[in-house]
């Protein structure tokens, strides 16, 4: 008795040093009116070190008051009034997954589309299937207009890779529609092919592609339809109405939000957030709703505000106002940043300190006068500054620009975050260790293109080793996964198994050192992700006092075979003390985002934001 005694003493106790909370506040909240919910299951798993596993969790008021075993969490809970559930006596309890990187109004009108794309897709509607090949894909489209009722409605499908299935035309979707709209997407989102129709009736002539630049010319194909990389900035004006609807980004958002819950999803960020007031009220009417199952935060696009504002107080009064922006469930993230480094990974422009196979060079996102102005600026403020980097000489200007900021203005607990961390090299993880910061790597890359890429640009060895995770681990440093949304799909037990077995598509394993334990996956979803964001006194582990969010799943990823993580079946979430199963149909409010005026302007800024995106995440052919 004395021991367990000691035991529930050393719970509150930890609960008071952790979270800051007075033993008033602790008191107040264990003699609350509002019901008490115990929660049991067959395994609880908390990733909170001073007690890793748990039998129950008691919830009160949307936060955790108890842990433990069931005998130390009744005897917290004393004689009060409290329900015991018993749903999740048959699954595994962990902590809320967390989105750490998404793009939702990207991924939001990717996914209303017609996906037809070089992955399998587990979508709210049903899943999109994998194409097998080109007349797969020809096939499956055509039928996809057949299905469509009105004659007029523009037909929009998105995934396509000419790489994986060879070139497409507007000759090929003349063949699935002479009389509607009909526009291929491409997988990168950084290329658009359209039939005959849909050119003409948005004004898409020959005669329009003269009037343009030098390079945005090059960039566009007339014959074939065919509008890449500056093509498709030049364009977008006239094929907004096609791809960035009102009525299609609030139809896309409802499928993310649909398809991040049934992923376990309980939080998620955009790095890199909204700076289009009419777009981001638009996303609001969706996103900030009571009925989301989850809440979003939004990182400041240093960039822009560094490319529009010219005096360095102006750019931090100006990211400062974006606070007012949000409610309800979105919010803006706290003294946060993104900043970018070097060009993107799908398009082989990292730059890298070696040169390329077939000689190409890479590109820079951001000029190196613009890059060290802006990050003084958010540095000097105290900002947490997470960088866009994908190469390792990308990571060397990064690298280096911190250590002179460290050594001019000192700073404890900065957590700059390495994000994406593509090809990089061991003597830079252990400098990175050294300088204190974080990594957000997106494991999904060496599966998806390590096997194209040891033939193509990389080379074997730098392809295998991309996202080298397992240093990472060995380095002690801390660090999460992302998926970059619609780069890769958003499924937080999807990324541990690529980390954790790192299996390419071509059924072979990519430098297993890279390999990472599967407690550290678990960790980079939730509490390392809550880290990297610095909310992890609010959520990421199962503890007193933190946010009552947990991932119901029904295996264990830290037991079972490493093959089976992604296998495993999500049931549903806890946020915030609501038990949300997915599958729940959400009362759809009458938002009137359909309605607004100025429909066609909303377009453009919804597009001009998507282009700004993939500008860090384009796929030019090399």
């Amino acid at each position: 008795m004395k021991k367990l005694i000691y035991s529930v003493i050393g719970l509150i106790l930890s609960s008071y040093f952790s979270y800051s909370q007075t033993l008033q506040d602790m008191s107040g909240s264990m003699t609350a009116e509002n019901q008490i919910v115990i929660y049991t299951a067959k395994e609880i798993i908390t990733m909170d070190t001073a007690r890793p596993k748990a039998e129950a969790v008691a919830v009160q008021n949307g936060k955790i008051i108890a842990v433990g075993t069931k005998e130390e969490v009744a005897k917290i809970v004393g004689d009060r009034k409290a329900r015991l559930d018993k749903t999740f006596n048959d699954k595994v309890i962990v902590p809320g997954f967390i989105a750490q990187h998404d793009h939702p109004v990207l991924a939001a009108l990717s996914m209303a589309s017609e996906v037809l794309s070089i992955e399998d897709w587990e979508l709210p509607n049903g899943t999109a299937a994998v194409v097998k090949d080109k007349n797969d894909f020809m096939t499956r489209l055509a039928a996809a207009e057949k299905k469509m009722e009105d004659k007029e409605e523009a037909l929009v499908t998105w995934g396509y890779h000419p790489s994986f299935y060879g070139p497409l035309t507007r000759a090929d979707l003349d063949k699935i529609s002479t009389t509607r709209p009909v526009l291929a997407w491409l997988r990168s989102c950084h290329e658009v092919v359209m039939n005959t129709y849909a050119m003409e009736k948005n004004g898409v002539t020959a005669d329009l592609i003269k009037s343009w630049g030098e390079s945005p010319q090059k960039q566009s194909n007339f014959a074939e339809g065919r509008f890449w990389e500056q093509g498709m900035f030049a364009v977008a004006p006239k094929i907004a109405n096609l791809l960035a609807t009102p009525e299609k980004l609030e139809k896309g958002l409802y499928i993310v939000r649909d398809y991040l819950h049934s992923k376990g999803i309980t939080f998620g960020n955009e790095p890199g957030g909204l700076l289009v007031k009419p777009l981001q009220d638009a996303v609001n009417s969706v996103m900030s709703s009571e009925e989301m199952p989850f809440r979003w935060s939004f990182i400041a696009d240093g960039k822009t505000l560094c490319d529009k504002y010219k005096d360095d107080k102006q750019v931090l009064e100006e990211a400062k106002k974006l606070d007012s922006w949000y409610y309800g469930k979105t919010s803006l993230g706290k003294n946060q940043v993104k900043l970018f480094s070097d060009g993107a990974i799908y398009s082989l422009l990292m730059q890298v300190r070696d040169p390329y196979t077939d000689k190409h060079h890479g590109e820079w996102m951001t000029d190196l006068p613009v890059f060290e102005r802006a990050f003084k600026i958010f540095w000097d403020a105290g900002y947490q500054i997470h960088v866009h980097v994908n190469g390792d000489a990308g990571l060397d200007r990064v690298l280096n620009t911190l250590e002179k900021n460290l050594k001019a203005n000192p700073r404890e607990d900065h957590r700059t975050v390495i994000v994406h961390f593509a090809v990089s090299a061991k003597d830079q993880v252990d400098r990175l260790a050294k300088l204190g910061c974080v990594v957000s790597g997106n494991p999904y890359y060496p599966v998806a293109l390590a096997d194209n890429y040891s033939k193509n640009g990389l080379g074997p060895k730098r392809a295998d080793s991309m996202v080298r995770m397992g240093d990472v681990e060995r380095a002690g440093v801390s660090y999460s996964f992302h998926s970059d949304m619609p780069m890769a799909p958003a499924d937080p037990l999807y990324l541990m198994w690529c980390a954790v077995n790192r299996l390419t598509t071509g059924g072979r394993v990519a430098a297993p050192e890279q390999k990472v334990s599967r407690e550290g996956a678990l960790k980079a979803v939730t509490i390392d992700a809550a880290y990297s964001l610095k909310v992890e006194d609010q959520m990421g582990s199962i503890a007193i006092g933190k946010l009552a969010n947990f991932t119901i799943l029904y295996d264990n990823p830290v037991s079972c075979e490493a093959m089976k993580i992604k296998d495993i079946k999500v049931w549903g979430t806890v946020a915030e003390g609501k038990k949300q199963p997915v599958g729940l149909k959400n009362t759809k409010s009458i938002l009137g985002m359909n309605n607004q005026k100025d429909s066609d302007g909303l377009a453009e800024e919804t597009l001009n934001h998507v282009m700004k995106i993939l500008s860090a995440h384009s796929d030019d052919q090399h």
